[in-house]
């Protein structure tokens, strides 16, 4: 209880657009997908499109979002085994992809940077250099940390066999994300409902085959190699053009239309006051985040902000499951076992 914000009643209470920070605190090891799964599923409410290089940006960011939120469940597992260098080799490009985030967001952590159609800003002079830096520090981290504990006998000795997870029993439990993957069920949003260009990228579903603890660190570590396959493809693919859709009683007009013209004043002024006008019904919508399906369903009356929010938060589900399957192991497999799980509390004590 010590993290209950009641998220989902003070979306009652806030326009479409100030919902967005309060995403940030969800999973906030992966912030902008939170962003991204909630402004994509208002987008599909009203019927609006963004235009291509909006959905490549947000490709790109949730992407890099996935490799910083393994990169940090990688390290603290890791670090609760007592490998503190295979810490640091992780940990510390994390913190340069947080530098390049702050760059383009002004924010490490809860990045607030996506707007319902669009975002708030473009990228900036220089963007593809200062990413590809990260990604070949992580890739550099990656294989580091692989070199010590990919054939280490300690590790495997404490990870292998440890709270299996069948397939049946992956389904039977909700499991989404790597946690389900690692028990062999080949089911990933990207591939299974297609949005954002993702079925025109080469990359793979990373299954394990026991679900162990084993296998759900290590089908993270094959993901962010993944996730890093799709990000170069995606900034070498990225179409000129604008951000935002066009249509400014969804995103706010620009300035120079707001102090010249009564349609931007008006325009601005409606957005701020009254919000996004969203068609009244409701309406479920999903994302293939970190820890697995991050849903948002949403029931809207026709007015600026929302009736009733639900978040599906895969932690939630995830957590509900780790009594049972720690039964008969030692206390010290209880704790690899919760880290391979990758609980995020503020998504899950929401």
């Amino acid at each position: 209880g010590y993290l209950h914000r009641g998220f989902e009643k003070s979306c009652e209470n806030h326009t479409y657009n100030q919902i967005i920070p309060y995403t940030d605190r969800l999973n906030y090891c992966s912030a902008l997908m939170n962003n991204i799964a909630f402004s994509k599923t208002v987008e599909e409410m009203i019927g609006v499109t963004l235009p291509d290089r909006g959905i490549f940006i947000r490709v790109i960011l949730s992407e890099l979002s996935r490799v910083i939120d393994h990169l940090v469940c990688l390290a603290a597992g890791l670090l609760d085994m007592g490998g503190q260098t295979n810490y640091w080799y992780l940990f510390n490009p994390r913190n340069d992809a947080y530098d390049f985030l702050s760059k383009l967001t002004g924010a490490r952590l809860t990045n607030s940077y996506m707007r319902i159609g669009g975002m708030t800003h473009d990228l900036y002079d220089g963007w593809e250099g200062d990413l590809d830096d990260v990604l070949k520090k992580v890739d550099k981290g990656i294989a580091e940390s692989l070199q010590m504990i990919e054939h280490n006998r300690i590790f495997q000795d404490r990870l292998l066999d440890i709270s299996p997870v069948s397939a049946a029993q992956a389904i039977d439990y909700g499991f989404t994300g790597p946690n389900l993957r690692a028990s062999g069920v080949p089911y990933d949003l990207r591939f299974a409902s297609p949005h954002y260009y993702y079925d025109s990228f080469d990359f793979d579903i990373v299954v394990g085959s026991a679900g162990d603890t084993y296998d759900r660190l290590m089908v993270r570590f094959e993901e962010m190699l993944q996730s890093m396959r799709i990000i170069r493809q995606a900034a070498k693919k990225i179409p000129e053009g604008p951000i935002s859709v066009a249509n400014h009683a969804i995103t706010m007009p620009p300035k120079s239309a707001v102090y010249s013209t009564i349609e931007g004043t008006m325009n601005q002024f409606k957005l701020v006051y009254e919000g996004v006008k969203v068609p009244q019904g409701e309406y479920y919508g999903a994302l293939e985040a970190a820890n697995g399906e991050l849903g948002f369903y949403i029931v809207s009356d026709g007015s600026g902000t929302p009736y009733k929010v639900k978040v599906r938060a895969p932690s939630f589900v995830h957590m509900a499951a780790y009594p049972k399957i720690i039964e008969n192991y030692q206390i010290g497999d209880a704790i690899l076992t919760l880290g391979s799980l990758n609980i995020i509390a503020g998504e899950m004590d929401r």
